[in-house]
């Protein structure tokens, strides 16, 4: 058993280890070189003028220790077909839970332990002593192995594996560590749920139902109801939106903005390939250009529609025209040349 686990937990890393290769790329890790130094300098000048009103900063240490003690899961490495094969075992199962519940605590501790470490020096500008720093950071490892034992024991039940709760953790924790992979490749096994969402109907409004509008009715609402692409598009458009509200360097929030708008852009590609699994889409009496035509039109509306937004919200946090023409220019570029260029590859 420890060992059919170990492959699993082996498998599982080396396919992380597959996909991370593609999100460290040359320009990516570029980004966050820039990004690392902007942070330390900011860091270091607070900690040089540190305000004297420390209720802000109180507040932000909190609001990352809860963070801290909420982040992690228990890995348990089961799969669906262990229900039905591996039910004899359940004995050996909870053992390698509880061996699970371990390896947690140990990870993420470490990692909460390691990011409290490197703000100890705004803990010891508020007061605190090394002591009763060091007291702190025993505190809140302890209460995370709390956290982690009660996670751990909601997968039991009167001592029996809880097998819906087991998976379908299981299977939560493995599709959000694959699906922040997908914001930069294509990934295999993400699943998701395509829900009505009636309340935006309003948005197909301005759609005809012309034959010369199939697919853009069709792509429009695969990305209004399928539970990836219109998530995606929030989270990304409020991380841009918070660059420009909290980060103080202009160009730096620019850059920030429009990353995040070509990573949206790189991610919206896929639903071109979103109804493949539809044979029967291959019977319409359409032109082969219709297809790429229509999923231009939706992709340049939707982000078209975002860089908008973002534009407005540069004006009121971050007035600036010089950085709003070069918002609006990158976006140009790359809605009507880079969008082209990549569909040109996927209907090719």
């Amino acid at each position: 058993m420890k060992a059919v686990f170990a492959k699993r937990r082996f498998d599982f890393n080396q396919q992380c280890l597959k996909y991370l290769r593609y999100v460290l790329n040359d320009h990516f890790v570029l980004v966050l070189v820039f990004l690392l130094g902007f942070v330390l300098y900011q860091y270091s000048n607070l900690l040089r003028h540190f305000p004297k009103n420390h209720w802000p900063i109180m507040a932000g240490l909190v609001l990352v220790s809860l963070v801290l003690l909420w982040l992690g899961r228990v890995a348990t490495y089961l799969e669906p077909a262990d229900r039905v094969f591996l039910l004899p075992q359940e004995d050996d199962l909870i053992a390698q839970i509880k061996g699970a519940r371990w390896r947690s605590f140990l990870v993420w501790g470490g990692l909460q332990t390691l990011f409290l470490l490197a703000l100890a020096p705004l803990f010891l500008a508020l007061g605190f002593s090394k002591l009763g720093f060091l007291v702190f950071l025993l505190f809140m490892l302890l209460v995370k192995g709390g956290l982690v034992l009660f996670k751990s024991r909601k997968l039991l039940i009167a001592g029996n594996l809880n097998w819906e709760e087991a998976l379908a953790q299981e299977q939560g924790r493995k599709q959000a560590i694959l699906k922040f992979y997908s914001l930069f490749t294509n990934v295999k096994g993400i699943s998701s749920q395509t829900k009505r969402r009636g309340y935006l109907d309003f948005l197909l409004a301005g759609l005809t139902k012309k034959q010369s509008q199939l697919w853009s009715n069709l792509y429009l609402r695969a990305y209004l109801r399928s539970g990836d692409y219109l998530a995606l598009s929030l989270r990304l458009l409020f991380l841009s939106l918070l660059s420009f509200i909290l980060v103080k360097a202009g160009l730096v929030a620019l850059a920030l903005a429009l990353l995040f708008d070509y990573l949206l852009l790189f991610q919206l590609l896929s639903l071109a390939k979103h109804y493949d699994y539809q044979y029967l889409t291959q019977l319409f009496p359409l032109g082969a250009g219709l297809k790429k035509a229509n999923l231009k039109q939706v992709l340049r509306g939707i982000l078209y529609g975002l860089v908008l937004l973002q534009a407005i919200v540069l004006l009121i946090f971050a007035f600036s025209w010089q950085n709003l023409a070069l918002l609006v220019g990158v976006a140009l570029l790359l809605v009507e040349l880079y969008l082209p260029y990549k569909l040109k590859k996927l209907f090719a």
